[in-house]
């Protein structure tokens, strides 16, 4: 965020990627995800990232964190998020090029998600944006989809598959699962994927993305 002293979150769901030290409005349409957001928190407007209820450059800086393959219309989104910010927008989006281990047993969460997280409309939108990857830590807390890669038996775990958007969409969770619950107790995930457990941390295509807006 730089020396941004506001900052809209869009998509903020229950604001766990929030800022503290800084003013912060967040945007999010789920009701229940408003719901969900501590009382302490920043103030929460229920509305969609195609139209943020912000007057022109009326924030420092927009935010939008693993969100937007939710928008049903990207680009009117970052207009909206250029629109309304003064000194930068900063998005953090996952990649789908690197290779990651889990499509092996549910090939579905590739087929559908690479087309929603093209680069292409940053550069539209932004003109000259700077993207930076973002390596996972073998511990990370938090529970997005590639956060286990080093703990594929978290996926096991219905309350973390849960908190991951992409098993939604699949139609035959368990047979996935079985799987890879059988090449777990056989050795053959190890077998392909044992040079991950020495890594502290790896890039799977998480990407921070930073467009400068022009005065």
């Amino acid at each position: 965020m730089g020396d941004a002293r506001s900052v809209v979150n869009i998509g903020a769901g229950t604001g766990s990627y929030e800022p503290r030290d800084r003013t912060v409005i967040a945007v999010e349409l789920s009701a229940t995800m408003i719901g969900q957001r501590p009382r302490e928190g920043a103030p929460a407007v229920q509305a969609s990232a195609s139209a943020l209820p912000l007057a022109d450059k009326s924030m420092d800086a927009a935010l939008a964190v693993l969100t937007i393959h939710h928008w049903p219309d990207q680009r009117r989104g970052l207009c909206e998020m250029a629109r309304v910010a003064r000194k930068r927008c900063v998005i953090l989006t996952w990649t789908p090029s690197e290779p990651y281990w889990l499509s092996d047993y549910f090939p579905e969460i590739l087929e559908r998600e690479r087309p929603l997280f093209s680069l292409e409309p940053y550069c539209d939108v932004f003109g000259h944006v700077e993207i930076r990857p973002v390596a996972i830590p073998f511990d990370c807390t938090d529970g997005f989809l590639c956060a286990y890669w080093r703990r594929p038996e978290a996926y096991f775990d219905p309350h973390a598959r849960g908190a991951i958007s992409s098993f939604a969409h699949i139609h035959d969770v368990e047979q996935g699962l079985e799987e890879l619950r059988r090449d777990l107790d056989d050795g053959t995930w190890k077998e392909r994927n044992g040079h991950l457990l020495d890594r502290t941390e790896c890039d799977f295509g998480y990407r921070l993305v930073v467009a400068e807006l022009q005065p």
